[in-house]
Protein backbone atom coordinates (compact mmCIF):
# COMPACT_ATOMS: atom_id res chain seq x y z
CA UNK A 1 0.00 0.00 0.00
CA UNK A 2 1.07 3.03 -0.99
CA UNK A 3 1.52 6.27 1.09
CA UNK A 4 -1.54 7.72 1.35
CA UNK A 5 -2.55 11.27 -0.23
CA UNK A 6 -5.45 13.54 -1.12
CA UNK A 7 -6.33 11.25 -4.26
CA UNK A 8 -6.24 8.04 -2.15
CA UNK A 9 -9.39 8.83 0.00
CA UNK A 10 -12.53 6.63 -0.82
CA UNK A 11 -15.98 7.05 0.56
CA UNK A 12 -18.06 4.17 1.25
CA UNK A 13 -20.21 2.69 -1.70
CA UNK A 14 -24.32 3.80 -1.73
CA UNK A 15 -26.65 1.71 0.46
CA UNK A 16 -28.03 -1.62 -2.27
CA UNK A 17 -30.92 0.27 -1.92
CA UNK A 18 -32.10 3.37 -3.02
CA UNK A 19 -33.62 5.90 -0.19
CA UNK A 20 -37.50 5.96 0.00
CA UNK A 21 -39.58 9.15 0.13
CA UNK A 22 -42.16 10.13 2.41
CA UNK A 23 -45.07 12.46 1.54
CA UNK A 24 -42.51 15.66 -0.36
CA UNK A 25 -39.08 15.04 -1.35
CA UNK A 26 -36.08 17.05 -0.20
CA UNK A 27 -33.04 18.09 -2.62
CA UNK A 28 -30.01 16.57 -1.83
CA UNK A 29 -28.83 20.36 -1.12
CA UNK A 30 -31.98 20.41 1.70
CA UNK A 31 -30.67 17.15 2.72
CA UNK A 32 -27.14 18.61 3.55
CA UNK A 33 -28.64 21.70 4.62
CA UNK A 34 -30.46 19.16 7.82
CA UNK A 35 -27.62 17.06 8.63
CA UNK A 36 -25.14 19.59 8.83
CA UNK A 37 -27.21 21.14 11.85
CA UNK A 38 -26.19 18.10 13.87
CA UNK A 39 -22.76 18.58 13.24
CA UNK A 40 -22.98 22.34 13.79
CA UNK A 41 -24.63 21.61 17.42
CA UNK A 42 -22.22 19.07 18.35
CA UNK A 43 -18.96 21.60 17.31
CA UNK A 44 -20.28 24.14 18.76
CA UNK A 45 -20.89 23.27 22.37
CA UNK A 46 -17.72 22.12 22.77
CA UNK A 47 -15.90 25.56 21.90
CA UNK A 48 -18.83 27.53 23.70
CA UNK A 49 -18.76 25.73 26.74
CA UNK A 50 -15.22 25.85 27.44
CA UNK A 51 -15.75 29.57 27.18
CA UNK A 52 -18.58 29.42 29.77
CA UNK A 53 -16.90 27.26 32.66
CA UNK A 54 -15.39 30.81 34.34
CA UNK A 55 -19.18 31.98 34.59
CA UNK A 56 -20.74 28.22 35.68
CA UNK A 57 -18.15 28.30 38.19
CA UNK A 58 -19.20 31.81 39.60
CA UNK A 59 -22.74 30.45 40.11
CA UNK A 60 -21.85 26.51 41.69
CA UNK A 61 -19.37 28.59 44.08
CA UNK A 62 -19.72 25.31 46.12
CA UNK A 63 -17.89 23.04 42.88
CA UNK A 64 -14.18 22.90 42.73
CA UNK A 65 -12.07 22.93 39.17
CA UNK A 66 -12.48 19.00 39.21
CA UNK A 67 -15.67 19.14 39.22
CA UNK A 68 -16.17 21.52 36.49
CA UNK A 69 -13.69 19.32 34.23
CA UNK A 70 -16.33 16.69 33.82
CA UNK A 71 -18.84 19.18 32.45
CA UNK A 72 -16.33 18.42 29.47
CA UNK A 73 -14.93 14.87 30.50
CA UNK A 74 -18.33 13.79 31.24
CA UNK A 75 -19.41 14.78 27.12
CA UNK A 76 -16.07 13.90 25.67
CA UNK A 77 -16.22 9.75 27.79
CA UNK A 78 -19.71 9.45 26.41
CA UNK A 79 -19.56 10.64 22.88
CA UNK A 80 -16.10 8.60 22.74
CA UNK A 81 -17.86 5.35 23.63
CA UNK A 82 -21.36 5.28 22.30
CA UNK A 83 -20.20 7.11 18.77
CA UNK A 84 -19.16 3.74 17.49
CA UNK A 85 -21.99 1.58 19.32
CA UNK A 86 -24.30 3.67 17.81
CA UNK A 87 -22.98 4.28 14.67
CA UNK A 88 -23.31 0.37 14.53
CA UNK A 89 -26.37 0.08 16.41
CA UNK A 90 -28.17 2.86 14.01
CA UNK A 91 -26.94 0.70 10.89
CA UNK A 92 -29.81 -1.71 11.41
CA UNK A 93 -32.60 0.68 11.61
CA UNK A 94 -34.34 3.79 9.37
CA UNK A 95 -31.47 6.61 9.03
CA UNK A 96 -33.77 9.53 8.84
CA UNK A 97 -35.52 8.00 12.16
CA UNK A 98 -32.18 7.68 14.03
CA UNK A 99 -30.74 11.19 13.00
CA UNK A 100 -33.96 12.98 13.96
CA UNK A 101 -34.04 11.30 17.19
CA UNK A 102 -30.48 11.86 17.79
CA UNK A 103 -31.33 15.95 17.30
CA UNK A 104 -34.60 15.11 19.47
CA UNK A 105 -32.32 13.73 22.26
CA UNK A 106 -29.50 16.85 21.83
CA UNK A 107 -32.04 18.95 21.86
CA UNK A 108 -34.01 17.64 25.02
CA UNK A 109 -30.43 17.41 26.77
CA UNK A 110 -29.59 21.02 25.96
CA UNK A 111 -32.59 21.96 27.78
CA UNK A 112 -31.83 20.40 30.72
CA UNK A 113 -28.65 21.54 30.71
CA UNK A 114 -29.77 25.49 31.12
CA UNK A 115 -32.00 24.43 34.10
CA UNK A 116 -29.06 22.71 36.09
CA UNK A 117 -29.34 23.77 39.57
CA UNK A 118 -26.20 21.99 40.26
CA UNK A 119 -23.24 20.60 38.80
CA UNK A 120 -24.30 17.03 38.94
CA UNK A 121 -27.14 17.10 37.43
CA UNK A 122 -25.40 19.41 34.92
CA UNK A 123 -22.84 16.67 33.97
CA UNK A 124 -25.47 14.22 34.26
CA UNK A 125 -27.30 16.23 30.71
CA UNK A 126 -24.06 16.70 29.58
CA UNK A 127 -24.04 12.70 29.13
CA UNK A 128 -27.39 12.77 27.30
CA UNK A 129 -26.00 15.48 24.95
CA UNK A 130 -22.96 13.50 24.00
CA UNK A 131 -25.40 10.40 23.35
CA UNK A 132 -27.84 12.51 20.99
CA UNK A 133 -23.93 13.96 19.56
CA UNK A 134 -23.23 10.21 18.80
CA UNK A 135 -26.28 9.32 17.16
CA UNK A 136 -26.63 12.60 15.18
CA UNK A 137 -22.90 11.62 13.50
CA UNK A 138 -22.72 8.48 11.63
CA UNK A 139 -26.47 8.82 10.45
CA UNK A 140 -25.83 12.06 8.89
CA UNK A 141 -23.31 10.69 7.13
CA UNK A 142 -25.33 7.41 5.69
CA UNK A 143 -28.03 9.86 4.73
CA UNK A 144 -25.65 12.15 2.72
CA UNK A 145 -24.38 8.73 0.58
CA UNK A 146 -28.09 8.01 -0.08
CA UNK A 147 -29.06 11.12 -1.04
CA UNK A 148 -26.12 12.48 -3.17
CA UNK A 149 -25.06 11.04 -6.56
CA UNK A 150 -21.96 9.04 -6.41
CA UNK A 151 -20.31 11.68 -8.42
CA UNK A 152 -21.13 14.06 -5.93
CA UNK A 153 -20.47 12.30 -2.49
CA UNK A 154 -17.10 13.27 -1.99
CA UNK A 155 -17.66 17.36 -2.02
CA UNK A 156 -20.68 16.59 0.02
CA UNK A 157 -18.50 15.21 3.24
CA UNK A 158 -16.08 17.70 2.73
CA UNK A 159 -19.10 20.45 2.83
CA UNK A 160 -20.15 18.88 5.77
CA UNK A 161 -16.92 19.10 7.36
CA UNK A 162 -16.57 22.51 6.57
CA UNK A 163 -19.60 22.94 7.77
CA UNK A 164 -18.87 21.80 11.13
CA UNK A 165 -15.15 23.57 11.18
CA UNK A 166 -17.23 26.98 10.66
CA UNK A 167 -19.35 26.40 13.34
CA UNK A 168 -16.61 25.23 15.63
CA UNK A 169 -14.77 28.26 14.83
CA UNK A 170 -17.63 30.62 15.64
CA UNK A 171 -18.13 28.61 19.07
CA UNK A 172 -15.82 30.60 21.11
CA UNK A 173 -17.67 34.32 19.56
CA UNK A 174 -21.17 33.32 20.31
CA UNK A 175 -19.89 31.59 23.62
CA UNK A 176 -18.70 35.16 24.75
CA UNK A 177 -21.54 36.75 23.51
CA UNK A 178 -24.04 34.69 25.09
CA UNK A 179 -22.19 33.97 28.46
CA UNK A 180 -22.49 38.14 28.50
CA UNK A 181 -26.03 37.60 29.20
CA UNK A 182 -26.41 34.28 31.04
CA UNK A 183 -24.10 30.69 30.62
CA UNK A 184 -27.53 29.23 30.74
CA UNK A 185 -28.11 30.87 27.15
CA UNK A 186 -24.90 28.84 25.58
CA UNK A 187 -27.55 25.28 25.73
CA UNK A 188 -30.43 27.28 25.17
CA UNK A 189 -29.70 28.60 22.35
CA UNK A 190 -29.52 25.28 21.02
CA UNK A 191 -33.69 23.70 21.48
CA UNK A 192 -34.93 26.34 18.71
CA UNK A 193 -32.13 25.19 16.40
CA UNK A 194 -32.73 21.67 17.14
CA UNK A 195 -36.89 21.97 16.93
CA UNK A 196 -36.93 23.47 13.59
CA UNK A 197 -34.58 20.83 12.18
CA UNK A 198 -36.32 17.82 13.76
CA UNK A 199 -39.41 19.41 11.78
CA UNK A 200 -38.52 20.13 8.75
CA UNK A 201 -36.60 16.97 8.59
CA UNK A 202 -39.23 15.27 9.73
CA UNK A 203 -41.08 16.67 6.87
CA UNK A 204 -38.64 16.36 3.93
CA UNK A 205 -35.55 13.66 4.96
CA UNK A 206 -35.72 10.61 2.83
CA UNK A 207 -36.19 7.39 3.58
CA UNK A 208 -32.91 5.30 4.04
CA UNK A 209 -33.73 1.83 5.45
CA UNK A 210 -31.09 0.03 7.54
CA UNK A 211 -29.43 -3.19 6.58
CA UNK A 212 -29.58 -6.71 8.52
CA UNK A 213 -25.78 -6.32 10.43
CA UNK A 214 -25.08 -7.82 13.74
CA UNK A 215 -26.11 -5.50 16.71
CA UNK A 216 -22.80 -4.00 18.74
CA UNK A 217 -21.85 -5.43 21.85
CA UNK A 218 -23.37 -3.32 24.72
CA UNK A 219 -20.98 -4.67 27.10
CA UNK A 220 -17.78 -3.85 25.68
CA UNK A 221 -18.98 -0.39 24.96
CA UNK A 222 -19.73 -0.19 28.87
CA UNK A 223 -15.93 -2.01 29.17
CA UNK A 224 -14.64 0.95 27.11
CA UNK A 225 -16.77 3.89 29.31
CA UNK A 226 -15.55 2.33 32.42
CA UNK A 227 -12.25 2.12 31.52
CA UNK A 228 -11.63 5.51 30.22
CA UNK A 229 -14.17 7.01 33.19
CA UNK A 230 -12.09 5.54 35.72
CA UNK A 231 -8.48 6.85 34.28
CA UNK A 232 -9.54 10.24 34.29
CA UNK A 233 -10.90 10.54 37.21
CA UNK A 234 -7.72 8.74 38.84
CA UNK A 235 -6.01 11.75 36.85
CA UNK A 236 -8.16 13.88 37.96
CA UNK A 237 -8.01 13.03 41.60
CA UNK A 238 -4.94 12.52 42.21
CA UNK A 239 -2.89 15.70 43.20
CA UNK A 240 -6.26 16.04 45.94
CA UNK A 241 -6.03 12.35 46.98
CA UNK A 242 -2.17 11.82 46.62
CA UNK A 243 -0.58 9.43 44.21
CA UNK A 244 -0.18 6.56 46.43
CA UNK A 245 -3.57 6.78 47.81
CA UNK A 246 -5.69 4.24 47.99
CA UNK A 247 -8.57 5.56 45.64
CA UNK A 248 -5.96 6.84 43.60
CA UNK A 249 -4.90 3.11 43.04
CA UNK A 250 -8.67 1.27 42.97
CA UNK A 251 -9.14 3.88 40.06
CA UNK A 252 -6.12 3.09 37.97
CA UNK A 253 -6.88 -0.77 38.46
CA UNK A 254 -9.80 -0.24 37.67
CA UNK A 255 -9.19 1.72 34.84
CA UNK A 256 -6.56 -1.61 33.49
CA UNK A 257 -8.65 -4.06 33.86
CA UNK A 258 -11.79 -2.27 32.10
CA UNK A 259 -9.50 -1.58 29.32
CA UNK A 260 -7.62 -4.89 29.16
CA UNK A 261 -11.06 -6.63 29.11
CA UNK A 262 -12.50 -4.66 26.35
CA UNK A 263 -8.82 -5.28 24.48
CA UNK A 264 -9.39 -9.01 24.89
CA UNK A 265 -13.14 -8.84 23.78
CA UNK A 266 -12.05 -7.04 20.33
CA UNK A 267 -9.37 -9.79 20.00
CA UNK A 268 -11.58 -12.79 20.83
CA UNK A 269 -15.35 -12.04 20.26
CA UNK A 270 -16.91 -13.25 16.90
CA UNK A 271 -18.18 -9.70 16.68
CA UNK A 272 -15.84 -7.70 18.25
CA UNK A 273 -16.35 -4.03 18.84
CA UNK A 274 -13.59 -2.80 17.22
CA UNK A 275 -12.37 -5.05 14.81
CA UNK A 276 -8.43 -5.60 15.30
CA UNK A 277 -8.14 -5.90 11.58
CA UNK A 278 -8.56 -2.00 10.89
CA UNK A 279 -5.01 -2.30 13.17
CA UNK A 280 -3.03 -4.25 10.41
CA UNK A 281 -3.29 -1.35 8.30
CA UNK A 282 0.22 0.79 8.79
CA UNK A 283 -1.28 3.47 8.07
CA UNK A 284 -4.89 3.25 10.08
CA UNK A 285 -2.39 2.68 12.94
CA UNK A 286 -0.14 5.31 12.66
CA UNK A 287 -3.01 8.01 11.96
CA UNK A 288 -5.07 6.25 15.46
CA UNK A 289 -1.46 6.80 17.16
CA UNK A 290 -0.53 10.16 16.33
CA UNK A 291 -4.39 11.07 17.01
CA UNK A 292 -4.02 10.19 20.53
CA UNK A 293 -1.20 12.46 21.75
CA UNK A 294 -2.16 15.30 19.57
CA UNK A 295 -5.88 15.30 20.76
CA UNK A 296 -4.53 15.20 24.40
CA UNK A 297 -2.50 18.15 23.77
CA UNK A 298 -5.55 20.14 21.99
CA UNK A 299 -8.14 19.15 25.36
CA UNK A 300 -5.81 20.39 27.61
CA UNK A 301 -4.52 23.42 25.71
CA UNK A 302 -8.55 24.51 25.28
CA UNK A 303 -9.54 23.99 28.57
CA UNK A 304 -6.55 26.18 29.79
CA UNK A 305 -6.66 28.55 27.20
CA UNK A 306 -10.32 29.66 28.37
CA UNK A 307 -9.54 29.48 32.02
CA UNK A 308 -6.25 31.55 32.04
CA UNK A 309 -7.85 34.60 29.85
CA UNK A 310 -10.30 34.53 32.49
CA UNK A 311 -9.06 33.55 36.19
CA UNK A 312 -5.79 35.19 35.93
CA UNK A 313 -6.29 38.40 33.42
CA UNK A 314 -9.77 38.67 34.65
CA UNK A 315 -10.93 38.79 30.96
CA UNK A 316 -14.92 38.94 30.31
CA UNK A 317 -16.33 35.51 28.72
CA UNK A 318 -16.43 37.70 25.35
CA UNK A 319 -12.58 39.00 25.25
CA UNK A 320 -11.75 35.28 26.05
CA UNK A 321 -13.81 34.21 23.19
CA UNK A 322 -12.68 36.87 20.65
CA UNK A 323 -9.18 36.08 21.58
CA UNK A 324 -9.58 32.69 20.88
CA UNK A 325 -11.70 32.98 17.66
CA UNK A 326 -8.40 33.54 15.06
CA UNK A 327 -7.54 29.81 15.62
CA UNK A 328 -11.10 28.11 14.86
CA UNK A 329 -11.58 30.15 12.29
CA UNK A 330 -7.92 28.88 10.48
CA UNK A 331 -8.96 25.66 10.61
CA UNK A 332 -11.67 25.19 7.87
CA UNK A 333 -9.53 27.73 6.06
CA UNK A 334 -6.36 25.92 6.06
CA UNK A 335 -8.11 22.42 5.96
CA UNK A 336 -10.08 23.32 2.47
CA UNK A 337 -7.52 25.54 1.09
CA UNK A 338 -3.77 24.69 1.92
CA UNK A 339 -3.76 21.11 3.45
CA UNK A 340 -4.95 19.01 0.52
CA UNK A 341 -2.65 20.56 -2.00
CA UNK A 342 0.40 20.25 0.59
CA UNK A 343 -0.63 16.77 0.62
CA UNK A 344 -0.24 15.99 -3.08
CA UNK A 345 2.85 17.95 -3.06
CA UNK A 346 4.93 16.53 -0.05
CA UNK A 347 3.11 13.62 0.99
CA UNK A 348 0.44 13.06 4.63
CA UNK A 349 3.20 12.83 7.37
CA UNK A 350 4.71 15.65 6.07
CA UNK A 351 1.90 18.13 6.53
CA UNK A 352 1.07 16.29 9.85
CA UNK A 353 4.35 16.78 11.22
CA UNK A 354 4.13 20.85 9.83
CA UNK A 355 0.85 20.88 11.98
CA UNK A 356 2.50 19.36 15.05
CA UNK A 357 5.14 21.68 14.92
CA UNK A 358 2.73 24.64 14.03
CA UNK A 359 0.65 23.71 16.91
CA UNK A 360 3.50 22.99 19.62
CA UNK A 361 4.94 26.08 18.48
CA UNK A 362 1.70 28.24 19.31
CA UNK A 363 1.61 26.36 22.93
CA UNK A 364 5.45 27.27 23.55
CA UNK A 365 4.84 31.11 22.58
CA UNK A 366 2.61 30.81 25.11
CA UNK A 367 4.70 29.24 27.72
CA UNK A 368 7.21 32.31 27.41
CA UNK A 369 5.35 35.07 26.97
CA UNK A 370 2.40 35.10 28.88
CA UNK A 371 2.76 36.50 32.20
CA UNK A 372 0.79 38.22 34.86
CA UNK A 373 0.39 41.49 32.63
CA UNK A 374 -2.33 40.92 29.41
CA UNK A 375 -0.20 40.27 26.44
CA UNK A 376 -3.56 40.27 23.50
CA UNK A 377 -0.58 39.38 20.77
CA UNK A 378 1.25 36.11 22.45
CA UNK A 379 -2.86 35.08 23.13
CA UNK A 380 -4.11 35.61 18.97
CA UNK A 381 -0.47 34.77 17.91
CA UNK A 382 0.05 31.50 19.27
CA UNK A 383 -4.14 30.61 18.75
CA UNK A 384 -3.84 31.36 15.21
CA UNK A 385 -0.60 29.01 15.13
CA UNK A 386 -2.44 26.01 17.04
CA UNK A 387 -5.41 26.75 14.58
CA UNK A 388 -3.32 26.12 11.28
CA UNK A 389 -1.73 23.06 13.19
CA UNK A 390 -4.92 21.69 13.80
CA UNK A 391 -6.00 22.74 10.40
CA UNK A 392 -3.63 20.32 8.92
CA UNK A 393 -2.99 17.64 11.42
CA UNK A 394 -6.55 17.09 12.01
CA UNK A 395 -8.49 16.40 8.60
CA UNK A 396 -5.24 14.82 7.09
CA UNK A 397 -5.33 11.97 10.02
CA UNK A 398 -8.76 11.17 9.07
CA UNK A 399 -8.26 10.96 5.79
CA UNK A 400 -5.39 8.97 6.27
CA UNK A 401 -7.22 6.58 8.74
CA UNK A 402 -10.19 6.34 6.67
CA UNK A 403 -8.17 6.32 3.00
CA UNK A 404 -6.56 3.75 3.89
CA UNK A 405 -9.18 1.56 4.22
CA UNK A 406 -11.08 -0.36 1.77
CA UNK A 407 -14.63 1.37 1.17
CA UNK A 408 -16.29 -1.16 3.34
CA UNK A 409 -14.66 -0.02 6.40
CA UNK A 410 -14.70 3.30 5.98
CA UNK A 411 -17.71 4.63 8.52
CA UNK A 412 -16.13 2.18 11.17
CA UNK A 413 -12.29 3.05 11.02
CA UNK A 414 -13.93 7.08 11.31
CA UNK A 415 -15.82 5.88 14.04
CA UNK A 416 -12.78 4.68 15.82
CA UNK A 417 -10.39 7.35 15.31
CA UNK A 418 -13.09 9.64 16.75
CA UNK A 419 -13.53 7.60 19.31
CA UNK A 420 -10.13 7.89 19.92
CA UNK A 421 -10.16 11.42 19.68
CA UNK A 422 -12.64 12.06 22.38
CA UNK A 423 -10.93 9.93 24.92
CA UNK A 424 -7.66 11.62 24.44
CA UNK A 425 -9.19 14.96 25.04
CA UNK A 426 -11.19 13.61 28.31
CA UNK A 427 -7.49 12.80 29.64
CA UNK A 428 -5.97 15.87 28.22
CA UNK A 429 -8.77 17.99 30.53
CA UNK A 430 -7.66 15.34 33.28
CA UNK A 431 -3.92 16.31 33.30
CA UNK A 432 -4.47 19.72 32.77
CA UNK A 433 -6.52 19.56 36.10
CA UNK A 434 -3.76 17.57 37.97
CA UNK A 435 -1.36 20.33 36.51
CA UNK A 436 -3.88 23.52 37.24
CA UNK A 437 -5.38 22.50 40.27
CA UNK A 438 -3.32 22.82 43.59
CA UNK A 439 -1.59 26.15 43.02
CA UNK A 440 -3.13 28.86 45.30
CA UNK A 441 -0.91 32.01 44.98
CA UNK A 442 -0.85 33.80 41.88
CA UNK A 443 2.53 33.27 40.89
CA UNK A 444 2.47 29.56 42.04
CA UNK A 445 -1.14 29.75 39.35
CA UNK A 446 0.67 31.46 36.71
CA UNK A 447 3.74 28.76 37.16
CA UNK A 448 1.55 25.79 36.64
CA UNK A 449 -0.12 27.03 33.73
CA UNK A 450 3.84 27.83 31.70
CA UNK A 451 4.49 24.43 33.12
CA UNK A 452 1.43 22.61 31.86
CA UNK A 453 1.82 24.56 28.45
CA UNK A 454 5.99 23.13 28.02
CA UNK A 455 3.49 19.17 29.15
CA UNK A 456 1.55 20.23 26.43
CA UNK A 457 3.76 21.35 23.73
CA UNK A 458 6.09 17.75 24.56
CA UNK A 459 3.32 15.69 24.20
CA UNK A 460 2.52 16.90 20.93
CA UNK A 461 5.67 16.23 19.76
CA UNK A 462 5.54 12.98 21.00
CA UNK A 463 3.42 12.28 18.00
CA UNK A 464 6.08 13.32 15.43
CA UNK A 465 7.44 9.43 16.76
CA UNK A 466 4.25 7.39 15.28
CA UNK A 467 4.31 9.63 12.19
CA UNK A 468 7.39 9.25 11.15
CA UNK A 469 7.17 4.75 11.67
CA UNK A 470 3.38 4.26 10.60
CA UNK A 471 2.32 7.11 8.19
CA UNK A 472 6.09 8.64 6.55
CA UNK A 473 7.11 4.68 6.00
CA UNK A 474 5.59 3.29 2.58
CA UNK A 475 4.14 -0.49 2.74
CA UNK A 476 3.16 -2.51 0.09
CA UNK A 477 0.62 -4.92 -0.65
Amino acid sequence: MSEVDAETIELPAAPAERPRRRGATASPRLVLAIVSVGICLANLDLFIVNVGLPNIAQEFRAASLEDLSWILNGYAIAYAALLVFFGRLAERHSRNLSFLLGVALFTAASAACALARNVEFLVIARIAQAAGAALMTPTSIGLLLASFPAEQRAGAVRTWTAIGGLAAALGPLVGGLLVTFDWRWIFIVNVPIGIVAIVIGWLKLPEVPGHDVPRPNPWAALLVTCGIGALTFAIVKANDWGWGSRGIVIGFAVAVVCLAAFIRHCFSSKNPFVDPALFAVRPFTGASLVMAPYSAAFGAMLFSVALWDQTVWGWSALQTGLAIAPGPLLVPVTSLLFAGRLIARFGAAAVVAAGIFSFATGVVIWATLMGAESNVPAVVVGMMLIGVGVGLTFPTLMGVGAGSLPPSSFATGSGVINMIRQAALAIGVAIAVAILATPVTMTDRIAAFQRGWWIMAAITIAALVPNYLFIRRKTGH
